[in-house]
């Protein structure tokens, strides 16, 4: 099913036509229509490494002092107690409608709500706005309001009666925030069910109970900056942008300048690699070396259904190899990376991870826009005709139930010219960040440069393998 509805959008795309069917929203995050890139494909490899070969000497020679280590704000405007909680309103009824229309409405994926929402304009969606916006999330997430407005409805009833939050335990970090974005890539990826809206709702529901119940027990905001796995997943890219708010308050910054800021505390490093190998291993997983005829997925599969497994479990055991599996390339690439700057001397491996960990954040953009920017583009559109007729049951509140998608908007060379636009950017990106922490660690400007060569190596092999993905699930 996955493959038929993404070889028709695919067509009607480059046929130039308009569809009234939207693809299959969570499975549908393929890289459309390479194969008319008028330039090879190797070629756009060999540019992309000298792009960051260059990017890293301008670095070393124009760059000899940290200038993001500490960046000045500048403050923009003071927000209304009154608008944050109107936010926070509008962040509650949007999680009940997108819970409701995945409960009551149509359960086939493409004409509800809730899977485009979840898969589309959430997880995909947030993020682009996060990098140019700030943290988006903060200001409408559904639990923290819920739990804020709770909050303070005991606190008139009963003053001064309120129990005290337990301490966070500080050896838990950011670890459920990792294993919860984990978790939400497997059901995006492996889970057989990924598309019924029921189920999509159940789990919804089922994860803000659990952040009520964490926020009740170890406070809200230190459970939101630790273990809500959403909240650090928009947080960490809002680190990036522009924009900063803080206490009701914008500033602006200096792009970049707040990921060096980032407090790193254990599962932090385990948190960045998730992001990346999880989007890399959705790329990776429809290539022709993973699903091919000889590929690697139907050959554990066969494994696995030797072993007297079901059809349906075999394959969802042998995709949840594959997204760890990833997952640990990634760390390992990383870990590479740092081992190779601990020869230079000074700091320990250990230490060296965590404080380089801020540059992988762009990367992780990187993916995300390389990744999704099609299923954005595309995909996106369809939010016009869901929001009029969110259950499926032929309603037209807003007048746009018959919106249709427009394949035009962006040719397909357009879209591979933002993929790989993303990727070097973002690569250049975490090079200009790691180099500034490195005049930060080592007192030498040239052991700092000696050091960056096993970064840039980083950078160019996630560069690499970022191409690949594009062009592998292009074939």
């Amino acid at each position: 099913m996955r493959r038929r509805l993404r070889t028709a959008a695919v067509a009607a795309m480059l046929a130039g036509a308009s569809a009234a069917v939207l693809p299959d929203a969570a499975l549908a995050h393929g890289l459309v229509g390479r194969q008319d890139l008028p330039i090879p494909r190797w070629l756009f490899a060999w540019a992309a490494a000298v792009v960051l070969v260059i990017s890293f000497v301008a670095l070393a020679v124009l760059w000899p002092r940290p200038r993001l280590e500490h960046v000045r704000e500048r403050r923009v405007l003071r927000v209304p107690a009154a608008l944050e909680a109107l936010c926070g309103v509008l962040g509650i009824a949007g999680f009940a409608a997108v819970v409701y229309s995945g409960f009551a409405g149509t359960q086939t994926a493409t004409a509800n709500l809730a899977p485009t929402v979840i898969f589309v304009m959430f997880w995909v969606g947030l993020p682009f706005a996060t990098a140019v916006l700030g943290d988006v999330f903060a200001a409408f997430n559904p639990w923290r309001a819920v739990a804020r407005g709770a909050a303070w409805v005991a606190g008139r009833v009963a003053p001064g009666r309120l129990p005290e939050p337990m301490p966070y335990p500080s050896w838990l970090g950011r670890w459920p925030a990792a294993l919860g974005i984990l978790a939400f890539a497997w059901v995006e990826l492996v889970y057989v069910n990924r598309d019924d809206p029921s189920i999509l709702a159940g789990l919804a529901l089922a994860y803000a109970i659990v952040q009520l119940i964490g926020m009740s027990v170890y406070g809200i905001d230190t459970w939101t900056r630790r273990a809500d796995a959403f909240a650090v997943y928009f947080g960490l890219f809002a680190r990036l942008a522009p924009l900063h708010w803080r206490d009701r308050t914008l500033y602006r910054r200096p792009p970049l300048g707040g990921a060096p800021q980032l407090d790193v505390v254990p599962g932090t490093v385990a948190m960045l690699c998730v992001m990346i190998g999880t989007t890399s291993f959705d790329g990776f997983s429809q290539g022709a070396l993973w699903t091919g005829t000889n590929g690697i997925a139907p050959t554990l599969q066969q494994r696995f259904l030797n072993l007297g497994f079901s059809q349906e479990t075999a394959l969802q055991i042998t995709f949840t190899l594959g997204l760890v599996f990833m997952v640990g390339v990634v760390a390992g690439v990383y870990r590479l990376g740092i081992a190779g700057m601990g020869s230079i001397g000074g700091e320990q491996q250990a230490d060296l991870a965590r404080r380089f960990v801020h540059s992988l954040i762009p990367i992780a953009l990187a993916y995300v826009v390389a990744h999704y920017f099609s299923l954005l583009a595309y995909q996106g559109q369809a939010m016009a005709s869901l929001a009029s007729d969110p259950l499926g049951d032929g309603s037209d509140l807003f007048g746009t139930a018959s919106a249709t998608i427009d394949y035009n908007v962006i040719s397909a060379t357009g879209v591979w010219y933002v993929q790989v636009a993303a990727l070097v950017l973002g690569h250049a990106a975490g090079l200009t960040l790691a180099h500034d922490r490195a005049l930060v660690v080592y007192r030498r400007v040239l052991d700092a440069t000696r050091s960056q060569y096993w970064m840039l190596a980083v950078m160019v092999g996630f560069t690499s393998l970022g191409l690949w993905l594009l062009s592998a699930s292009a074939q």
